[in-house]
């Protein structure tokens, strides 16, 4: 069974926050950082992404990047930027992007949970993004940023969840992408009437965070002789009928150069292929395909794969199976240069562009994974393709850290 732990949170209050708050260090690169936190001395991304306050071009995998980041975390403690609670509590983060609306509880989760299976997993690690992580993480002494996790609801915990979002919150403010976030202390009395809630869920499930999560454990590993609170790790755990999961779509550059209408002759093979009016599938085992400056519908044929498989039958997966691999030659879409990955919050307009700007073949815009794939793969123990997911919103970092 799942455990939820209390921590005594390092968090901005209610005036700082809309300053400190900021995106994921994994989803703007080293570029977009540094516009987004100049002129903000109290931005979180000196924290997560702390190459920027080094020149620019240095290595982001340098130990004085890591160095950075430890020295910054106790700055931001030292000038009351983040203060740590008088007490360990529990959490509840709710998060709302127009008619989108997710409340998570907001602990430590056990690393050995991780291990042991309790905590599910549904996508492989990159070795160096798992490393930057640990470093990164061991170098703070702390979980600066929360892992994505959720499992299938339970209507009692919804229920105290509910209840508890009744009492005034500790911060409520809306960030630049249109996202209002609210959090709420939990009084002690109810957090640990929700953490045994909690202790009867079976399983929780990684949404976001895969390389976080492992980075985590690893890190217990190194400092296992040393005292801490390092085997558990920062995580806000939501229940599955309440996220959302965005299109995670692919930009594709052929190595045989072939021209649009030649790419469209060698996919009519494989699928049925239409104009299309837009580029959003409206359902699954569907796509949108931008090719020579147009949109158009591929459809998958019957019996072209397999529909008992939790993993095959993924709309990725097909795309993988029937497109990239035999069509393109990208066998490992972790590496080949030949892919790249897009969030469909950024919609087709963006894809449209990088086509145009960058010089890639072709586009295609996925029907997004349902949460019930995500559910299914992962209890078989089985693995999604790179890039299957894309949840939305986002968590928005720097409104705790677990330090240990």
């Amino acid at each position: 069974m799942s455990t939820l732990h209390p921590f005594r949170a390092l968090r901005p209050q209610a005036d700082a926050a809309p300053r400190v708050a900021a995106p994921p260090y994994d989803v703007i690169d080293a570029a977009e950082a540094r516009a987004l936190a100049r002129g903000n001395r109290d931005s979180f991304l000196r924290i997560s992404r702390p190459e920027i306050d080094l020149p620019e071009g240095s290595d982001e995998h340098a130990e004085a990047v890591y160095a950075q980041g430890r020295s910054n975390l106790a700055e931001f403690e030292a000038r009351g930027v983040l203060r740590a609670d008088a007490e360990p509590r529990l959490y509840l983060y709710a998060q709302q992007l127009g008619t989108q609306r997710q409340v998570g509880l907001v602990g430590c989760v056990a690393v050995r949970d991780y291990l042991d299976g309790t905590i599910r997993k549904h996508e492989e690690t990159r070795p160096d993004k798992e490393d930057d992580r640990t470093r990164h993480i061991d170098a703070l002494s702390a979980h600066d940023e929360p892992v994505f996790l959720t499992y299938r609801a339970r209507p009692a915990i919804d229920a105290a969840v509910r209840e508890a979002t009744h009492a005034a919150p500790a911060l409520d403010f809306a960030s630049p992408d249109g996202v209002r976030h609210t959090l709420w202390v939990l009084p002690r009395a109810t957090g640990e009437h929700i953490a045994t809630l909690f202790g009867a869920v079976p399983a929780l499930y990684v949404a976001d965070g895969h390389h976080r999560s492992a980075a985590a454990a690893r890190v217990h590993a190194l400092r296992a002789a040393t005292p801490g609170e390092h085997d558990v790790f920062l995580a806000v755990v939501f229940p599955h009928d309440q996220v959302q999961i965005l299109a995670y779509n692919r930009l594709l550059r052929d190595p045989a150069g072939r021209s649009p209408a030649a790419l469209l002759e060698a996919l009519g093979k494989v699928m049925d292929l239409a104009p299309a009016e837009r580029a959003e599938p409206d359902a699954a085992l569907s796509f949108g395909v931008y090719v020579g400056a147009r949109w158009y519908r591929a459809r998958v044929r019957p019996g072209s794969y397999d529909a008992g498989d939790p993993v095959a039958s993924l709309d990725c997966s097909i795309v993988q199976d029937q497109w990239l691999a035999p069509l393109f030659g990208i066998t490992d879409p972790r590496r080949d240069g030949n892919v790249d990955f897009v969030g469909g919050i950024r919609g087709a307009g963006e894809l449209e562009r990088r086509v145009s700007s960058e010089g890639w073949s072709m586009a295609i815009y996925l029907y997004p994974t349902r949460i019930e794939q995500l559910l299914s793969v992962s209890d078989a123990g089985l693995l999604m393709p790179p890039k299957s997911t894309w949840f939305e919103p986002k968590l928005r970092s720097g409104l705790f850290v677990h330090r240990f």
